[in-house]
């Protein structure tokens, strides 16, 4: 008997209101040129490819947890550097080091995160979860 997971997807759907894009680089890092003066690589450009552009969402993993020291006293523990892309089943499975760009919104009273639209993540773990409706993959700020 199989499920009918309609229901969620209409669900789920509702969240996944971020136009997204997902790029990578065409040849890795294999193509990239050392820079003597600054000492880092650098691409050739255009470097990255299109593999992906539609609905999902970018979300922090956890928020600043607070805790008690032995003294008692409280501690706020930074917050996590981390968030996860939450895209639809039907998107190309990403590698890691891919690039997902926060290209707007299509929620009717403006973007969840402001800040977020125009950010760019790297794809730190592509298995975090998969679902009958979604696909959750870890990434970390770029810029």
């Amino acid at each position: 008997m199989a499920f009918d997971v309609e229901g969620a997807r209409r669900v789920v759907g509702r969240v996944l209101d971020d136009k997204l894009e997902a790029w990578r680089d065409s040849a890795s890092r294999t193509d990239d040129v050392l820079d003597d003066a600054t000492g880092q690589l650098v691409p050739p450009a255009p470097d990255e490819l299109l593999i992906w552009n539609g609905l999902g969402a970018v979300m922090p993993l956890g928020r600043p947890a607070v805790t008690r020291p032995l003294s008692g006293a409280f501690a706020v523990e930074p917050p996590t550097t981390e968030y996860q892309a939450v895209l639809p089943v039907d998107a190309p499975e990403l590698r890691p080091d891919d690039v997902i760009r926060v290209a707007g919104s299509a929620r009717p009273g403006g973007p969840r995160d402001p800040q977020l639209v125009g950010r760019r993540f790297r794809v730190s773990d592509e298995a975090v979860g998969t679902f009958s409706v979604v696909r959750i993959v870890r990434v970390q700020v770029i810029d």
